[in-house]
């Protein structure tokens, strides 16, 4: 059965604990990083019970279950969906993209996250994400069914970003790692062997003030999680507690021009004024992101077994 991890704030004071349904089970652990609550207590994560969930979820305040001394590194473009929404061809991406969000940007789930004044173009992307559960060693091959062995558990990841920012400049460490952009959470659900098996059957949903967005299912992810962590494991070093992000579907609100539009772009258009006009344009786009904005982000199989909860987010001004 799954375990729901917590980390929340108690008169201020940072704690974890385990789910219930709206109880919280308190540990004895004053581990400052993920990493080391799975390093040190994984055995107690496991043994907490119902009776032992005492406090209720609501005077608690929610804090992300992924610290901020964890690496934060990203897959792109991993689902077709998206790379057709995107107007690129799936074919020319035979590769996995991997990049990195600031771990600086990690937020609670149900936190309200700044728009930067200068950004117009602030986008939403739900995303499944992965923590480790040990280190992974340099040229570790990671098999489909090892997956138990080198993870702890998945999360909801909002991968927020300012398109204005990240496209025209080419920047996506930069347009993604503003203080919020990276809401986390609510909790980070250990999964048993069986259990990861079910990975694929997970659906991730997100909405915008009640307006569905995005729809998908984990199973059209290109790039699986023991493919990437192998090819993680053979650039650099993983340590437990670090998150890996896996990917968007479709239903951002940055689309591709149409096929006329991108022929006179490509063809006529300086790369300058490409991006003017590409800014320009979304500014009239109602789907990206406005102070006000409430955002919901689930993550579960249709069965309820396995259900990571609800991300709750407010888009506000500076």
């Amino acid at each position: 059965m799954p375990v729901s991890i917590i980390r929340y704030a108690e008169q201020g004071v940072p704690r974890w604990g385990v789910l219930f349904g709206r109880l919280i089970a308190p540990l004895s652990t004053d581990a400052p990083s993920t990493g080391e609550l799975l390093s040190r207590h994984w055995d107690a994560l496991w043994a907490a019970t119902p009776s032992q969930a005492v406090l209720p979820l609501e005077r608690v305040q929610l804090l992300a279950p992924v610290t901020r001394q964890q690496q934060f590194i990203c897959q792109g473009i991993n689902y077709r969906s998206h790379i057709a929404e995107s107007g690129l061809r799936v074919e020319n991406f035979p590769f996995n993209t991997i990049f990195t969000k600031a771990p600086s940007c990690i937020t609670a789930a149900d936190a309200p996250v700044v728009r930067p004044a200068h950004v117009q173009l602030l986008d939403y992307e739900i995303e499944l994400g992965l923590v480790l559960r040990r280190a992974l060693p340099a040229g570790t091959r990671v098999e489909p069914g090892e997956l138990h062995q080198w993870l702890a558990g998945v999360t909801i990841v909002n991968d927020l970003s300012a398109r204005d920012v990240q496209l025209p400049q080419g920047q996506f460490y930069k347009g993604k790692s503003y203080r919020g952009f990276g809401p986390v959470g609510p909790t980070l659900v250990l999964l048993s062997a069986e259990e990861w098996a079910r990975l694929p059957e997970l659906h991730m949903r997100l909405a915008v003030n009640g307006q569905p967005r995005q729809d998908a299912y984990c199973a059209e992810m290109i790039h699986a999680p023991a493919a990437t962590l192998s090819e993680l494991a053979a650039m650099h070093d993983l340590e437990p507690g670090d998150l890996v992000a896996t990917g968007t579907p479709a239903g951002c609100a940055a689309r591709a021009p149409g096929k006329l539009a991108m022929f006179v772009l490509r063809h006529l258009v300086s790369d300058a004024g490409k991006w003017r006009m590409f800014v320009r344009k979304g500014r009239a786009n109602p789907a990206y992101l406005r102070p006000g904005d409430r955002i919901s982000a689930t993550i579960r199989t249709d069965d309820g077994a396995i259900d990571l909860g609800e991300q709750t987010t407010r888009i506000t001004a500076p």
